[in-house]
């Protein structure tokens, strides 16, 4: 005879080790874990008829059943500490980005004693122009330059700090923007400008590094195309 959970009756409530009684109808309805299995296979054991007890077979196949799932509750618990031991090697490699210059897509330039500032672009299909317009904070045009023809890839552009009368520009936040013509069409490309990280966070969401830099933004890790000594 063999015993299986649509032949078996089982009672309401089932004693446990410490006398307290276990509902088993809401048992029923949570996940199973290890603890409900032995308790399960245990009761099947209790509730046998000694006249027709459980065959061999089904009693080998339920002992390979429990070893199975205890060889992956096992290899869970090695998972989640191999995953939380590879976000805190990470997390060490990201404090080294601490004080450095990172290139935030699309965030903002800023000018500090006049130094020029190089960003960086992406043209994946090349440009047969590519316009480079720096505008102040309150979205004023101060300066425009062609760079020309580009070929596919990463474009380094730079910013010496001048505006169109070649007067320097005082220090702030400033707003690079590159505009591309490319077969006959004009779009515009946001430029990856320099910021200081000034702290490091991982998301497990994104499964990433998320850097916090100066001027309040944060960029994700793997967006980062260069990164620089500090100042």
């Amino acid at each position: 005879m063999s015993i299986n959970a649509s032949t078996l009756q089982m009672p309401q409530t089932i004693p446990t080790v410490s006398g307290q009684k276990t509902d088993y109808t809401k048992m029923q309805n949570e996940e199973m874990g290890q603890k409900e299995f032995l308790l399960l296979f245990t009761t099947q054991l209790q509730n046998q008829n000694p006249l027709d007890p459980m065959e061999n077979e089904a009693f080998v196949a339920q002992l390979a059943q429990f070893s199975q799932l205890e060889a992956t509750v096992t290899m869970g618990d090695k998972m989640t500490n191999l995953v939380d031991a590879m976000m805190g090697e990470r997390m060490l490699q990201g404090s080294s980005l601490l004080g450095k210059r990172v290139s935030v897509p699309g965030g903002p330039a800023i000018l500090r004693n006049g130094a020029a500032i190089s960003g960086i672009i992406g043209v994946p299909n090349g440009a047969d122009n590519v316009e480079m317009n720096v505008y102040n904070n309150i979205g004023q045009l101060v300066r425009s330059q062609s760079l020309g023809r580009q070929m596919p890839g990463d474009v380094t552009v730079r910013w010496d700090g001048l505006n169109n009368a070649g007067e320097k520009m005082a220090d702030g936040a400033y707003r690079i923007i590159a505009t591309v013509r490319s077969q006959g069409e004009v779009t515009q490309v946001p430029i990856s400008t320099p910021d200081i990280v000034k702290s490091v966070t991982f998301s497990a969401e994104a499964n990433d590094l998320v850097l916090e830099v100066a001027s309040g933004g944060t960029v994700n890790f793997s967006q980062v195309k260069r990164i620089d000594a500090g100042f």
